[in-house]
């Protein structure tokens, strides 16, 4: 997949973060896809992952999904973004920053992807600590 081609999916990818619709969001992997997040056990197809993405909403939302950057070979992509919200139990503002690493389907689609972020502070934001 060319650069260019991998910078327009994660652009679309984002916009369908900030658009609050877990369906768009799990329409980005491969029906068989998966994403993993700071070591937990994946979101394994389309359900599921739109099953995590409503999760976020849920816990934000007036979530806000910015792409930071988008660095890629042709089958691999590193997506780096930012998530801004106020947490909906809490009222803390959030903002943290992470990663996802892709592995892309011949499709053009996301067949795996293993997410990072700084889970301490994130929770320290949430708590307001």
């Amino acid at each position: 997949m060319s650069s260019r081609k991998t910078r327009a999916l994660a652009e679309q990818y984002t916009e369908a973060w900030c658009s609050h619709d877990p369906v768009a969001v799990a329409a980005f992997f491969r029906p068989g896809g998966q994403i993993a997040i700071n070591g937990e056990a994946p979101s394994r197809g389309r359900v599921e992952s739109a099953a995590m993405a409503q999760s976020f909403y849920d816990a934000f939302p007036d979530l806000v999904v910015e792409m930071d950057e988008i660095r890629s070979t042709a089958s691999h992509a590193v997506y780096l973004w930012t998530l801004k919200g106020v947490h909906a139990e809490t009222g803390n503002y959030v903002k943290v920053s992470g990663w996802e690493n892709w592995r892309l389907g011949e499709d053009g689609l996301i067949a795996d992807s293993v997410g990072n972020f700084d889970a301490q502070d994130y929770q320290r934001q949430i708590a307001g600590a």
